[in-house]
Parts: C-alpha cells; sequence; structure tokens
C-alpha cells in the first residue's frame, strides 16, 4: 500500500505577506468597531497593546531579547498616563512609548536617544505610505502567480457550492443578496472605507517591520566638511573671543545687577510700588520676558564656554559667567514670584501652571549650564539632560490632575470665599470638565448657592454619566470621580 508523506510546512515570503495583510486587515476591523463613530478612551489602549502584540508575533524573527526587559518597561509607562486619563499628553506619550519600544524590541541597530527620532520616522513619516508599494511588490513576486491559480479552482468551486446553498437555505440567500452590487453601491460610505484605508495604512508599518539601514556617509565630502567646520571655528573664536566674552559678562552682570536688586526691593522686601502700578500688574509685566531672557543668557554660555576650555586666561571668565548664572537663577526664582503675586490676584489658570513649569525648566537647565561648565561635560550630555528633565516632567504632568487642583484652588482662593483673588468664573470652572465637581460641591456647600453654579454641577454630572457609559471611555481618573460621586451625598447650599 502506497503511503503519502506529508510535505514539509515552510512558509513562503508570499504566504508571509498574505498572513502579515490579513493580521493588519483584522486589526483595521479592531480599530472600526473601537474609533469608528465612538468617543475614544481606555479603547485606544486596548488597540494599542493589541497592535504592539500583533506587531512582535509577526516579527518574532527580529526580536532582540537583551533588550526586551526595558523595552516593556518604557510600553507599560507610557500606557499609564493613557488608563489614568486620555488627554493630548498622555495620548502623546502613548505614542512615542509604542513606537520606540517597538524600536527597541526589534532594530538592535537603534541605540541612545535616537530610538524616538528613528521610530517617528520609520512608523509614522514613512511607514504610512508603504502599504501601497508593498502590495505592488509583493504582486510581482515570481510565487505570487502559482499562488493565485492555486486558489482559482477552490474559489470556483466554492462559489457554485454557495449558490447552491442560496437557492436552498433563505438565509444564506439573504446574506449573498446582501452582496449584490446595488446594495453595496447604495450602502457605500466613503469616509468609512477612508477610515479603513487609513488605519490600514497606520498598522501595516507596525505589522510589516522594514528598518532602513544606517546610511554610510560619503568619504568624498571630508575636504568639504573639514573646510565648513574651520570656517565655522574661525567664524566662532571672532565673535567669542576671551576678551569679547570677558567684556560681555562683565555688562551682562552689571545690567542683570540691576534688576536682581529692583525684584529684591519691591517683590522680596515688600516696598511700596510707584503710583497706578500694582504687584498684579508688575508680576505680569515681568514674568514672561524675565524668562525668555534667561534662555538667551544660558544660549550664550552654552556658545561661551565651549568643552576642554582650560585655558589660563578663561579663568576670569569662568568666575563671571558663575555669577551671571547665578543671577539668572535668581532672575528665574523672581519670575516664579511674579507669576505667585499674579495669580494670587487672578486665580489658576492651565497656561499659568504651565509658565510655572517652563520656569522651573529653565531653572534647571540653568543649574545642567553650571555642573556641565564644572564637570567639563559635552553640548550633547547637556541636551540629554534637560531632554530627560522635560520628558520627565511632561510624564508627570500626564499623571496628574490639573483640573481638580485648579479647580480646587480657584474655589479657595476666590473672593468669593475670602481669599485675595477675583470673583469665581463659573464659566472657566464648567470649562475644566467633571473632575471639577468635587470643589463645586465644596463651593456650594460652603458659601456659594447661586443657581448657575447649581446648573452647572448638572452639566458636568451629564458629561461625567456619558463617560463612565461605555468601557470604551472608562478612565481610572474617571472612576476615581465616580467613586466620589456614589459616596458623598449632593451638597445643599447653606440656609
Amino acid at each position: 500500500m502506497t503511503g503519502f508523506a506529508a510535505p514539509a510546512v515552510e512558509n513562503t515570503p508570499q504566504q508571509n505577506f498574505a498572513l502579515k495583510f490579513a493580521i493588519a486587515i483584522g486589526l483595521a476591523a479592531l480599530a472600526d468597531a473601537l474609533f469608528y463613530d465612538q468617543r475614544i478612551g481606555l479603547s485606544l489602549t486596548v488597540f494599542t497593546i493589541a497592535l504592539v502584540a500583533a506587531s512582535l508575533i509577526t516579527n518574532r524573527a527580529q526580536l532582540d531579547r537583551k533588550r526586551a526587559a526595558a523595552a516593556s518597561i518604557i510600553f507599560v509607562a507610557s500606557v499609564l498616563p493613557a488608563v489614568e486619563q486620555l488627554s493630548t499628553l498622555s495620548l502623546l506619550f502613548l505614542l512615542l512609548g509604542t513606537i520606540s519600544s517597538i524600536a527597541l524590541w526589534t532594530n538592535p541597530a537603534i541605540v541612545g536617544s535616537r530610538a524616538p527620532l528613528t521610530a517617528f520616522r520609520q512608523f509614522l513619516l514613512i511607514g504610512p505610505f508603504r502599504l501601497g508599494p508593498d502590495i505592488l511588490a509583493a504582486m510581482r513576486a515570481p510565487g505570487l502567480s502559482r499562488s493565485i491559480l492555486g486558489w482559482c479552482v477552490p474559489v470556483a468551486f466554492g462559489l457554485v457550492f454557495l449558490a447552491l446553498f442560496a437557492e436552498a437555505n433563505p438565509l444564506i440567500e439573504q446574506w449573498v443578496d446582501m452582496l449584490r452590487p446595488h446594495r453595496v453601491a447604495a450602502d457605500f460610505d466613503q469616509i468609512h472605507v477612508l477610515f479603513w484605508l487609513a488605519m490600514l495604512s497606520l498598522i501595516w508599518p507596525f505589522i510589516h517591520l522594514r528598518w532602513r539601514p544606517k546610511a554610510v556617509r560619503p568619504t568624498g565630502f571630508a575636504p568639504a566638511a573639514a573646510a565648513s567646520q574651520g570656517s565655522i571655528a574661525t567664524a566662532q573664536a571672532a565673535l567669542l573671543g576671551p576678551g569679547t566674552v570677558l567684556h560681555s559678562l562683565l555688562l551682562f552682570n552689571l545690567l542683570f545687577a540691576v534688576q536682581s536688586a529692583t525684584d529684591l526691593v519691591y517683590l522680596w522686601g515688600g516696598v511700596q510700588l510707584p503710583d497706578g502700578l500694582t504687584y498684579a500688574s508688575y508680576a505680569h509685566r515681568g514674568a514672561y520676558p524675565l524668562v525668555f531672557t534667561a534662555l538667551l543668557a544660558a544660549s550664550f554660555v552654552v556658545l561661551a564656554i565651549r568643552p576642554n576650555d582650560t585655558k589660563p586666561q578663561s579663568l576670569s571668565a569662568r568666575v563671571l559667567l558663575y555669577l551671571w548664572v547665578s543671577q539668572n537663577l535668581l532672575l528665574v526664582i523672581s519670575s516664579m514670584l511674579r507669576l505667585k503675586l499674579y495669580v494670587d490676584s487672578y486665580l489658576l489658570t492651565y497656561w499659568r501652571i504651565a509658565a510655572l513649569l517652563w520656569m522651573g525648566l529653565v531653572a534647571l537647565g540653568l543649574i545642567l549650564i553650571t555642573l556641565r561648565i564644572t564637570m567639563n561635560r559635552s553640548h550633547r550630555w547637556l541636551l540629554q539632560m534637560n531632554l530627560l528633565a522635560v520628558a520627565a516632567t511632561l510624564y508627570v504632568c500626564a499623571l496628574t490632575n490639573f483640573d481638580a487642583i485648579i479647580a480646587g484652588y480657584n474655589v479657595t482662593h476666590s473672593r468669593d470665599a475670602g481669599g485675595k483673588g477675583v470673583m469665581l468664573d463659573v464659566s472657566y470652572l464648567a470649562s475644566l470638565g467633571p473632575q471639577a465637581l468635587p470643589a463645586i460641591d465644596r463651593a456650594i456647600a460652603s458659601h456659594l448657592s447661586e443657581s448657575h453654579l447649581s446648573a452647572c454641577r448638572d452639566r458636568l454630572l451629564q458629561a461625567q454619566a456619558s463617560d463612565m457609559a461605555s468601557w470604551r471611555t472608562w478612565s481610572f481618573r474617571g472612576w476615581r470621580l465616580q467613586h466620589y460621586l456614589n459616596t458623598h451625598p449632593v451638597p445643599s447650599p447653606p440656609s
């Protein structure tokens, strides 16, 4: 009796391409169910996890297990802010964390701080335009015609069987009738089709990874590059020579000393301001220009003091430079005090919190510049440390409930509550969203009983109920607010 040996299973490139394309279609269908004509919240996190899992499975041959732990930590850290509350900032972290973690998992050539930039270029700038060319390239592959011929007979017999089943089964007949051309044309939704095409284009570079090899710079341009660098160095030496730097620092220190003395007298010393000028207006006029001044000063420091500059004649310049950096740091602290005085009068907003954080980053940047000079570090070290500080600050911001903080501060410090600020702006309070509800409850229960505040509470309650109605829009922050609403009675104004 003749036996039939089972052929060895080997996936051809065409079969791998077809499998990846099928997975991409499945992810597009998932995106359609989660996003199309739906509000987006936790659903984005669910889709991102599915996308990363599919990317790792379909490209498992490229996985770098040595960096799997680091990539996993980055991905989990990027997901947490989106689970806490989906916002522009948490979306940014989710996007950067996803592409960076996949790059670390699958491309050993990516190292250091270039990973996010390289991944952004491959996944979001070049990748979405690869779907069409990749399909055309697969169709031109030698083995594709054989694969198509292999499917002709099954498809032909399948259509015959389907016709027979439709004739015998009314339910199948209805399904087939839905696929007739005139019905498909009547139900055709151009926006829906464009959504599918867009999702397939965005998904495809994650499923069909194709990292570009590192470009090798031609050596023929070396003399020109050396000449260009020489001319730049000559210009820099002429513009920022030892004498120029020394004279500049002397003048800058005198100017900054005048500004610092003025702030010490009026802001720190409490001396009465001239007639017609209030502390709030004084603070508002100076806060942002002073921070911009500090940024310009920091730029000059970076240009004036270069790494490995240890010549004896630069010692006096370094002393003046340290003094000037100290004055810049005092300038930023004065800017923060100015902003505090302004907030005391006009309460808190998102832009004022952003300004405070920006001032803190500028102050940290000045400290890092001092460390860079003292430790004789490179410009690249300074840039990386500043980028790390910015990333850490933004990550903490993504996990911070600023809506509740702003609402609570404004209710507590408004003139209605006996504070130094202006009257409570109910419209701005309502614009903060449902997270302002605890502060509104506190305002109603303590001192405010105006009908427009109660109406604002009712609108925000409806918005919160809408957010929690579906798991797609669920967030951990929203869940905590709902727990508060369920455990605290409805506030009533004092009689």
